[in-house]
């Protein structure tokens, strides 16, 4: 239980070929020849036998045959038929690589893999690599060199080109996986295998489209909580949509919204093929996630503004040596050296000056990263420069990028940093955007960090009345609310609107807006009508009770002239929002395919289709992610003192959308909202108008299943009562509780540490912790069990601290029927009642997420698990691989 269940697949002890005659001129078989003499032109150190479905022998000759994956490389039907073979000799995956299998044989495929139990990589699949293990069971070109970084990709073309380009720069590969259109093995369970490879340091991907964006995220946002990832999506534009979607089989959906879900999942994303080269580059390098601070050192003017204009165009910042630093560094330099800015060495710079240069910027507070930019110059070796960088690298804790501008005479120099694993750039512009890389992947780990919970801690909202609204309008079989309806939604939840009155005739209009104070605006009403301007069906700053009763009757004369047979309720009448200097913005909710409902924000008003600006964010929000979504518009650099205007309201904005976030998390029905115009400024925001489409949602929306992240289950959150007195919280465990769990684990007695996780380790490696605290609670799910306790500070006061005692925990396994679950108690809480309650409550949790059982391995000479698990009514059975392990399970 301990391997990855797709170990068989890609780290197999034992392989079966399926290829056939190799004589034949098919263009399969083509293709067996070339896996052939890839299989065995490598050193692989496991098993390798050649079957042949049609000369083998017999059904019962093959049953003596043992393998843990079976690679086939035959046309469609044939390989449908070795793919029943090698299920019955009990192979635990299978490959079949090839093309031309459409969607019906794959299907078939599918089907015999699931009936046999086998994970299929394929069918019309390269194949993979696995370099380390001599294993090259692909037809995608010789084997890769080892390396850290894992190749993902959905093209088989730019998997070659991919493997073509390493060759010529020197990157090797831990693995190597080129998935097929029709693969039963997706790319969310090879991101899941790949997070916990020991061999993979970061991942690249290249991507055309999902099937299930929840299992997708999933599995990306634990990869990269692990190792950095970087995505190279295909079909950024509508064409390249569509052409992707013909492509892959597969979802691709708002390009602006995938851009949204991988900031979320804390992985990078690349805009260009040469980009992806450039990003693999610094991953091979390993460099840490860092700030957004690039420091430029030049010994040429023009090449560095290039650089800096750049780091301005991607939204970086420049990173600009202290006072103190320059103070010490000017005397080291050249006379002509310029600090302000850049660090200009200027043209008599020689290698002791980059020295010196780049060892200020390494120690310097102000700085995240250097780029080091030469241009060749009479009299100055640009090897000896590039030696000296190779030289420095190892005393560098901040990453490090250079730039040799020219050709002819810095090919050797290259040399030197390429061996140096310094990731060199022959422009400015693609040195700064490998920087930009490593800072975003800093920037989007924050955002991965957020697990908010569906209800923020501001005043419960009006969730009954909300759906009683919406139960109302589908009844009458709509799904556009009207602004009365609208409004009335956004108020259950606590969102300031506007004051608005129904009028159903002139009269009523007139005396409506008498009450109300001019100046008014007037809005047709009606379910058939969604942008009321495109019927005359807005009147804004209505100044006399006059011109009230003209405005009504020519508004519903216009609108039944323009759209004859449109309901109409009457008109809605509302006092004129009076900030002058209030700014107009935009909250909204789209619904994406894949990825389901999404927040956005930007510029408002009449001229918003113009504008377009519109940042996004997947839901659930907190205060935190609704900063970073208002920063990431271009509407934010109006929203502080702009044009004699006070600054807005943040906490009022950022509270709006902490509402809708809820909403989008409470009703499943939800489909379009727009908020469009809410006015904010010094002293608040409020929503002036706004339109709803809802949808009948699916039985499956229970328990925020329309969302593609999971949001925090505070509902498994209970209060229980400690044996011998006082009492402990059990709830999910989340990011801030990190520090606690590795004092768990650090004050456990040796026995108790070795009994859970069979090791001597005193304490929680950094990876590990961050994989055991930031979980996705979709595919698993951890509850820690919380004592308060009451001690002296360091000032004798006495402070009420917390204290991690217990920790449930299980994951779900690949039938997703099933799950298996560890536990560990503090030794000075057992025999408390803690671990039979922190079982039955993970058990609770995994019944509710509809699993069928529950299993774990216990040590055979752990007696007081044992005894625990009997006493929960836990079969207790032999392990059959291994004999010092019991295998536990209970049916939920």
């Amino acid at each position: 239980m301990d391997k990855h269940y797709l170990t068989p697949l890609f780290q197999p002890e034992s392989i079966a070929v399926f290829a056939g005659n190799h004589e034949d001129p098919d263009s399969q078989i083509a293709h067996a020849r070339t896996l052939c003499a890839a299989l065995t032109g490598q050193r692989f150190s496991g098993t390798l036998v050649f079957l042949d479905i049609h000369t083998s022998g017999t059904l019962a000759d093959l049953a003596q045959t043992r393998a843990d994956l079976a690679i086939i490389a035959l046309p469609p039907a044939e390989a449908l038929s070795a793919l029943e073979v090698a299920g019955r000799i009990k192979c635990k995956a299978a490959l079949v690589v090839g093309s031309g299998a459409n969607a019906e044989i794959a299907g078939e495929m599918h089907q015999v893999a699931r009936r046999h139990g086998m994970h299929l990589l394929g069918p019309n699949s390269l194949g993979f690599q696995r370099p380390r293990s001599g294993l090259n069971a692909s037809v995608a070109g010789p084997l890769a060199a080892v390396g850290p970084l894992a190749l993902v990709s959905q093209s088989g073309a730019l998997t070659s080109s991919i493997l073509d380009w390493a060759t010529q720069n020197g990157v090797g590969f831990s693995t190597v996986v080129s998935l097929g259109p029709k693969t039963s093995v997706d790319i969310a369970q090879v991101l899941d295998f790949l997070a916990s490879d020991a061999q993979t340091h970061s991942i690249v991907v290249y991507l055309e489209g999902i099937s299930n964006a929840r299992r997708f995220m999933s599995a990306l946002r634990a990869a990269a909580n692990a190792k950095p990832v970087v995505v190279l999506k295909a079909g950024r534009k509508t064409a390249g949509n569509e052409a992707a979607q013909t492509h892959s089989g597969a979802i691709v959906g708002s390009d602006d919204v995938f851009d949204a879900a991988l900031r979320r999942a804390g992985a990078v994303r690349v805009r260009s093929f040469v980009e992806l080269f450039s990003a693999a580059k610094c991953l091979a390098s390993r460099y840490r996630p860092v700030g957004k601070r690039l420091a430029i050192i030049t010994n040429g003017g023009g090449p560095g503004v290039l650089a800096a204009d750049w780091v301005s165009e991607i939204a970086l910042q420049l990173g600009k040596l202290s006072p103190e630093t320059m103070a010490e560094l000017k005397p080291k330099l050249p006379p002509l050296a310029s600090l302000s800015d850049l660090v200009d060495l200027s043209e008599e710079a020689v290698a002791e000056h980059y020295l010196a240069a780049l060892h200020a910027a390494g120690q310097d507070r102000s700085v995240d990263g250097v780029l080091v930019v030469h241009s060749p110059k009479a009299g100055v070796d640009a090897t000896d420069v590039a030696r000296v960088m190779a030289e420095a690298k190892a005393r560098m804790n901040k990453p490090l990028l250079c730039c040799w501008m020219g050709d002819a005479s810095v090919g050797e120099a290259r040399e030197v940093l390429g061996k140096a694993a310094i990731p060199s750039f022959r422009t400015p512009e693609a040195a700064v955007g490998a920087f930009g890389n490593i800072a975003s992947f800093y920037q989007n780990q924050q955002l991965l960090q957020q697990t908010p919970p569906p209800l923020s801690t501001l005043a419960n909202p009006d969730i009954e009345g909300a759906r009683l609204i919406i139960e109302n309008v589908l009844t009458e079989r709509r799904k556009v609310l009207t602004e009365m309806e609208s409004k009335a939604l956004l108020s259950a939840f606590h969102i300031p609107v506007t004051q608005t009155i129904l009028a159903r005739s002139p009269n009523e209009a007139m005396m409506i807006a008498t009450q109300l104070g001019y100046p008014v605006a007037l809005k047709i009403d009606s379910p058939d009508i969604s942008h009321k301007s495109d019927v005359n069906g807005v009147a804004l700053n209505v100044m006399n009770a006059t011109a009230v009763r003209d405005v009504y009757n020519t508004m519903i004369q216009s609108v039944a002239r323009l759209q004859p047979g449109a309901r109409i309720n009457g008109v809605t009448i509302q006092k004129m929002a009076r900030s002058k200097r209030g700014r107009e913005l935009y909250i909204g909710l789209k619904t994406d395919d894949p990825f389901g409902p999404v927040v956005a924000f930007g510029a408002g008003g009449t001229m918003i289709e113009l504008i377009g600006d519109q940042a996004m964010e997947l839901p659930p929000l907190n205060q935190f992610l609704a900063r970073r979504l208002i920063e990431r518009s271009r509407v934010a650099d109006t929203l502080g003192e702009w044009r004699g205007a006070s600054a807005v309201d943040m906490d009022a904005l950022e509270h709006v959308l902490l509402r809708v976030s809820e909403m989008v998390c409470e009703l499943p029905q939800l489909r379009e909202m727009d908020i469009n115009p809410i006015i904010v400024d010094e002293d608040g925001a409020v929503a002036v108008d706004a339109r709803i489409v809802i949808e009948s949602a699916p039985a499956t929306a229970r328990n925020y299943a329309h969302l593609a992240i999971l949001p925090y289950p505070a509902r498994y959150e209970q209060v229980w009562p400690l044996r011998g007195g006082g009492e402990y919280t059990i709830r999910p465990i989340h990011p801030d509780d990190a520090q606690m769990l590795q004092d768990l684990v650090q004050n456990l007695s040796p026995e108790s540490r070795y009994y859970r996780f069979v090791s001597s380790m005193t304490e929680l490696p950094p990876s590990m912790l961050s994989r055991l605290t930031l979980i996705d609670y979709d595919r698993e799910m951890a509850l820690v069990a919380i004592h308060r306790e009451r001690k002296a500070g360091e000032d004798g006061e006495i402070v009420e601290t917390e204290r991690v005692v217990g920790v449930s925990r299980y994951i779900t396994n690949p039938d997703k029927s099933s799950c298996e679950f560890s536990l560990v108690v503090a030794d000075d809480f057992n025999g408390k009642g803690l671990g039979s309650r922190l079982m039955l409550s993970i058990m609770e949790e995994a019944r509710d997420k509809g699993l069928a059982e529950i299993e774990g391995l216990v040590l055979a000479n752990n007696p007081g698990m044992l005894k625990l698990m009997k006493g929960l009514g836990f079969q207790i059975k032999p392990f059959a691989e291994d004999p010092d392990f019991k295998l536990v399970t209970h049916t939920l």
